[in-house]
């Protein structure tokens, strides 16, 4: 059986989980066509404010189907091409969602599940959990965005010896280079999700969207970025919630003795 993307709403986070316990929620194509269906849906909802991305039984994800991989390679290689356009969508869809993503990850996140983890702009792992490029060990290089994450996130040499060694990665591991943002107990990786969804949640949908647009284009040069800055700064300062939150602030910082 194929992996499904399973999906319930728990207050205004909206929770996709990977579904296939035979092969540790491997992807597939139907996994990644139903992801981005979700997230055009989702972006249009304002019911939903975060979204969290988790694994069924205990583990994240563990990669591409190799038996699938290994059939397509001799078969039907220009439709494997075509499997990693529609995953390279998806990959493209987190990035650009204006709304907070959330990976929550038990056990293993491997090969394309890892590449998954890094497109989401939050990682809360639990202690259990380990992350593990895999490709090369299967004569492959990677896909899914890895090579673009690592080396932004970790610098040319260090994503070089992920990539290239595949040694898996605890928890504390990535925590400690800045790719886990919450470590938790096994078991309570979804939890501490929903919890820093919640936190999320309070903040101004318009000022999420902004921050994650602009932190996505941080590569542009100064001026341009600043510029975008500017135009951001003040489409929010005319929103309602800017107004709310500034008198309040005021009125905490005038009752002060």
């Amino acid at each position: 059986m194929t992996t499904e993307l399973q999906t319930e709403h728990r207050g205004q986070t909206l929770v996709m989980r990977l579904h296939g316990p035979a092969t540790r929620n491997a992807l597939s194509p139907q996994v990644y066509a139903a992801g981005v269906e979700l997230l055009n849906v989702a972006e249009s909802n304002p019911d939903v404010r975060v979204v969290v991305l988790t694994g069924h039984g205990g583990h994240f994800c563990g990669g591409g189907d190799l038996q699938r991989l290994s059939h397509q390679r001799i078969h039907d290689l220009a439709g494997q091409g075509a499997n990693l356009d529609a995953f390279h969508q998806w990959v493209e869809a987190l990035r650009s969602f204006p709304k907070p993503v959330i990976a929550a990850v038990e056990g293993v996140a491997a090969g394309g599940g890892m590449s998954l983890a890094l497109a989401c702009d939050l990682v809360v792992a639990a202690d259990n959990a380990r992350f593990l490029s895999a490709y090369s060990q299967v004569g492959l290089s990677p896909d899914g965005g890895a090579s673009w994450h690592l080396s932004r996130a970790l610098g040319r040499s260090q994503a070089l010896a992920q990539l290239w060694l595949g040694t898996p990665q605890t928890a504390q591991q990535w925590a400690e280079r800045g790719l886990v943002h919450r470590l938790c107990a096994a078991g309570q990786a979804l939890n501490e999700a929903l919890a820093l969804a919640d936190q999320l949640a309070e903040v101004p949908a318009g000022v999420l969207a902004s921050i994650k647009e602009l932190v996505n284009d941080a590569h542009a040069p100064l001026r341009t970025q600043l510029d975008a800055e500017k135009q951001h700064f003040l489409v929010n300062l005319a929103r309602p919630e800017a107004g709310a939150a500034i008198d309040a602030f005021l009125q905490r910082r005038s009752s002060r003795p």
